[in-house]
């Protein structure tokens, strides 16, 4: 005979552990309420005597306490249906045991296969996915309408994000770097100011991600045309230099080169951060920043050259991918990347036809950049461009008490 246990698994029947609940029962009364040990082996009898192939666990205990009080041994009875209410408390306040410790051993599957940007195997991450479980049970348990829970155990429906709908943080954004980088901004209570360079910008950039990452628990984009007032600083700041030690012994023409050399060194260098930072930096959930960077050319764009060179080498490097473990160059997981296509760069004679012939090149050796029409956008986002997130989803536009965004 096989035995349903409350949380559905089947398990061999075992008289044994009904005459130890019996016996512990009986141990809590006085002697002329308890049964004899030949009553409790005539109790566990009359279970074996249903002949059926599988019980209910719930139904043993109800044929115990029926029995009891067929004999009259209603504090007995008593005691036993407290016992048995305990075990329940004790089952319903240690939900979790058994998922966190798999989770600890390396075989709770389901959890640790549910993200793929998530390695199980580390222990941070598994640190992220217990706080998932405990958010899980007490959002089934405490924060959520049981019917809600029962659609969601039955099918019905799927509750998503159980494992963060504990607290009170978000899921996705569009992260406001412009702003940070112009007026500066604070992390961990430090001043971060306003960067003076392309790679200083560049490196703010990866902890700001890293930041935003930490808490939330979706996906973020961010526009890199707000880098280009740091690569035209750094390019003034090299022509200025080469200036200031040169001045009219060398060639204006010579100084132009030496300067073009280092902003592209700083270029290459700015970008490779950005990759390499975002692939390797932990969040405190366990994973590198879901991030999207987002490749547009604004015509009205002051700064419209120094960002073509920032996309072009983003998607060069893209081309490239970075090394895995092994030394073998692989596609990096994120940044994922949105290519913008204009009237200046849809292969029609514009200006920057070449970059959206690089991200073409692009996308068939490495999956990425996805496509957005600027002109589609602007008719549907009353004349706005802006980014998706990597899962191709838009955000929920917010305005203030004005209509403004």
């Amino acid at each position: 005979m096989k035995v349903t246990k409350r949380d559905g698994r089947v398990v061999d029947y075992d008289r044994n552990k009904i005459i130890v609940a019996i016996q512990k029962a009986n141990a809590e009364v006085d002697r002329y309420e308890q049964v004899s040990e030949e009553k409790i082996d005539a109790i566990v009898a009359g279970i074996e005597n249903k002949h059926v192939d599988n019980l209910q666990v719930e139904d043993i205990q109800d044929m115990i306490e029926q029995k009891l009080m067929s004999e009259h041994k209603y504090a007995l009875a008593k005691k036993y249906i407290i016992y048995r209410y305990t075990r329940e408390m004790v089952r319903r306040a240690n939900t979790t045991d058994d998922s966190i410790m798999s989770l600890i051993q390396n075989s709770n599957k389901d959890v640790m296969e549910e993200n793929s940007n998530k390695n199980a195997y580390i222990a941070s991450t598994q640190r992220d996915l217990i706080a998932g479980e405990v958010s899980k049970d007490l959002t089934k348990r405490v924060l959520l309408p049981e019917k809600i829970v029962k659609a969601h155990e039955d099918g019905v429906l799927h509750f998503h994000d159980m494992d963060y709908y504990l607290q009170s943080i978000f899921n996705c954004c569009l992260i406001n770097i412009g702003d940070m980088f112009e007026h500066g901004t604070v992390m961990n209570g430090k001043l971060i100011e306003s960067p003076k360079s392309f790679q200083v910008a560049c490196t703010v950039m990866t902890q700001i991600i890293s930041a935003v990452a930490s808490s939330q628990y979706g996906g973020q984009s961010v526009d890199v045309r707000h880098l280009g007032k740091y690569l035209r600083m750094t390019r003034e700041k090299y022509e200025r230099h080469y200036e200031e030690k040169y001045g009219d012994k060398v060639p204006a023409e010579v100084r132009k080169a030496f300067a073009d050399d280092r902003i592209a060194d700083e270029l290459r260098s700015g970008v490779q951060t950005i990759q390499y930072q975002i692939n390797t930096l932990m969040t405190t959930n366990g994973q590198s920043p879901f991030v999207t960077l987002f490749l547009n050319l604004d015509k009205d764009d002051p700064y419209i050259e120094e960002n073509a060179m920032i996309i072009e080498e983003i998607l060069n490097q893209r081309i490239e991918g970075i090394k895995n473990e092994k030394g073998v160059y692989v596609t990096p997981a994120f940044p994922k990347l949105i290519y913008v296509l204009d009237e200046h760069n849809c292969l029609r004679g514009g200006k920057y036809d070449y970059l959206t012939r690089l991200a073409v090149k692009c996308s068939a050796k490495r999956m990425y950049p996805d496509y957005i029409s600027a002109k589609k956008m602007r008719e549907n986002y009353e004349g706005n461009v802006f980014s998706c997130m990597g899962c191709r989803s838009f955000l929920t536009p917010w305005k203030d008490e004005n209509g403004n965004y």
